[in-house]
């Protein structure tokens, strides 16, 4: 059996669920402790993936990130980043469809502090961060975390946009899930059946996991 599809898989999802968690919490605060003009739309924005399908989620990112593209020819010509067709491209496409899977818990957690806890920390003296560190973070951790876990869950499960921006090239950039479309395309139930059963356990662990979090019980 060809493990590396569960490495890259276990890569690609570890990967994009630290970028997920760093970009995600910086964009929870804000949404959940800012007032600005355009903030619905930020919001909706962040939520797309959950309704877009992932061919055309791929489509936008390929569009984006493609050579011909300003940011594209930039990450390339510049920065010598190569994103399409290699497995970067595929952690760009499971942080993109994992975000909001972290951002609407975390902002909920964070919006469940009360703000007389910060404002307490802050007349004793304490800074914008401190107060981060010590009050709200704390007191959300587990909306964080149980955000954190959906989104690595999320990450492990991507297929279409990954398709569609990091391609199905063997030993390189096929994921777990791109293993068992290509082994139900080959007639080869056996294999499909193993990797299928790996994913649908991990899947059970990790929503498992994610309940403990959501219920507030250990």
């Amino acid at each position: 059996m060809n493990l590396f599809p569960l490495y890259l898989t276990i890569k690609v999802s570890v990967t994009a669920t630290v970028f997920v968690a760093l970009i995600g919490l910086s964009l929870a605060l804000i949404l959940a402790r800012k007032n600005f003009f355009g903030k619905n739309v930020l919001d909706v924005l962040i939520m797309q993936p959950l309704v877009l399908p992932p061919t055309v989620l791929g489509y936008y990112l390929l569009t984006l990130l493609g050579r011909s593209s300003f940011v594209g020819s930039f990450l390339s010509d510049t920065l010598g980043v190569e994103l399409i067709f290699t497995w970067k491209g595929a952690v760009v496409a499971a942080l993109i469809s994992a975000l909001p899977l972290f951002v609407k818990p975390a902002r909920a957690a964070i919006e469940g502090v009360s703000r007389e806890y910060e404002d307490a920390a802050r007349i004793l003296g304490k800074t914008e961060l401190q107060v981060l560190r010590t009050i709200t973070l704390p007191l959300a951790w587990r909306g964080i975390a149980a955000g954190t876990v959906m989104a690595f869950a999320r990450a492990t499960g991507e297929f279409g946009a990954t398709l569609m921006v990091a391609g199905n090239i063997p030993g390189l950039t096929r994921t777990m899930p791109l293993a068992i479309y290509d082994a139900v395309q080959m007639g080869d139930n056996h294999m499909a059946n193993i990797l299928v059963l790996i994913v649908t356990l991990f899947s059970f662990v990790v929503l498992y996991v994610a309940g403990i979090f959501t219920r507030h019980k250990f």
